[in-house]
């Protein structure tokens, strides 16, 4: 028999992060060049600098490179022309974000390129338009997961385990809490059943991954599942941009400001995004909490497929078995343990330390390009059009509930 090999985003996402890795223990360096600059005169010298040309030539035909083989790992066609142009185009927009995190003033004030790239696409997006042969190459949370398998060679494995015993202790009760209270709004409101369930599980376990996993559970509607999608999008940007501020206006410890953030900021990178403001520690918790709720996406999914299979007796969904845990488990969860492991005790202490710089230049073009591409995909005329803004209204409300409810578990527990 001739089955053709083809793997899960998720899967796709492991492999090419540790080809990454091992690009990189093997030698080669592929990231962004530092650029930075204070002037014209400056900013004139480093474009004339044939050297800067070739490391940008390079890194792209890596990022091109590591895109196709993802498409042929996931038994996609290739469309070579259509994702060299693709490619390029979300490359220069992240390029210019670079750019601009180079200049000294913005560098000062500690600004990060997936903030820019998120803006410029933004731009592009809802001020000009985004060419229809580039729509194919914007995957973002398949950057995303790149990039967050990449991150576990910065987190000793020791740390995960003294703060992810707490990060899950956090999920638990959060998302049960969460999740009832995001779905008494919802019904308040006057949302369809589909759009309670998958409103509720995006507000309260991990955003665009779990609204996909309850749609799958529950046979949603796919334009429904969209529209979810895109609200996450839209209201995790002011959260990414404002929570980090508000964090040190309460003069919160780091580790409850990234437990905070970690479990409000509905988009794994938008987490990472939003720590990286208040530094590495915050990261750590931050992440160590998103993961945590990432964990529970597969048992939810397995809880949401029993409720909606039990409670609905017209519903043609299958009867859930425990498979169905292993199906919505994220992947990249274990890629990133995975790679925690081999930089906590396999590599050397020397190794560790000549990579680690490599590996975060790698996950942050990663990290620019999935942003860059959250920017293109949204659009906020569509977000408030839907049922007179009804849906848009139940989920920010519930998102505030979210807020504060997390705030005081991430204090009780982190503090």
């Amino acid at each position: 028999m001739n089955t053709k090999f083809k793997l899960s985003e998720d899967w796709a996402t492991v492999v090419i992060a540790f080809a990454s890795i091992f690009v990189v223990l093997a030698g080669l360096r592929p990231a962004f060049p530092k650029l930075s600059w204070g002037s014209g005169n400056e900013l004139a010298a480093l474009f004339s600098a044939g050297s800067l040309w070739l490391i940008l030539a390079g890194l792209f035909v890596w990022i091109l490179f590591s895109y196709l083989l993802g498409r042929v790992l996931m038994g996609q066609s290739l469309q070579f022309v259509k994702s060299l142009k693709g490619m390029l185009f979300i490359f220069l927009i992240t390029l210019l974000a670079q750019l601009i995190t180079g200049n000294n003033v913005v560098s000062d004030l500690g600004l990060e390129v997936v903030l820019f790239s998120l803006l410029l696409g933004l731009f592009i997006s809802n001020v000009l338009s985004v060419p229809t042969w580039a729509k194919p190459a914007l995957q973002s949370e398949y950057y995303i997961k790149t990039g967050l398998v990449l991150l576990g060679c910065r987190i000793i494995f020791g740390d995960i385990v003294e703060a992810g015993s707490l990060g899950l202790l956090q999920s638990v009760v959060v998302v049960f809490a969460v999740w009832y209270s995001a779905y008494f709004i919802c019904r308040k409101f006057g949302l369809d059943d589909d759009l309670r369930m998958m409103v509720s599980s995006a507000v309260s376990i991990c955003g665009v991954s779990a609204a996909i996993a309850t749609s799958g559970a529950i046979e949603g509607d796919s334009k429904k599942l969209s529209y979810v999608i895109s609200l996450v999008l839209v209201v995790a940007i002011p959260m990414m941009l404002f929570m980090p501020y508000i964090a040190m206006w309460l003069d919160l410890p780091v580790a409850v400001a990234g437990a905070w953030m970690g479990g409000t900021i509905d988009t794994t990178g938008a987490v990472v995004a939003a720590g990286t403001l208040l530094g590495e520690e915050a990261v750590k918790y931050a992440t160590v909490v998103k993961f945590s709720q990432n964990v529970l996406l597969g048992i939810a999914a397995f809880a949401i497929s029993l409720y909606w299979t039990y409670s609905n007796k017209d519903s043609t969904v299958e009867k859930p078995t425990l498979k169905t845990i292993w199906e919505r488990f994220p992947k990249f969860v274990l890629g990133f343990v995975l790679a925690s492991l081999l930089f906590s005790f396999v590599l050397s202490a020397e190794t560790v330390k000549l990579a680690s710089g490599s590996i975060k230049g790698i996950q942050t073009v990663w990290f620019g390009l999935a942003f860059t591409c959250i920017g293109l995909e949204t659009r906020f005329a569509e977000i408030f059009k839907m049922d007179n803004g009804r849906p848009a209204l139940a989920f920010i409300t519930a998102q505030l509930l979210n807020i504060l409810i997390t705030l005081a578990v991430a204090y009780l527990i982190f503090s």
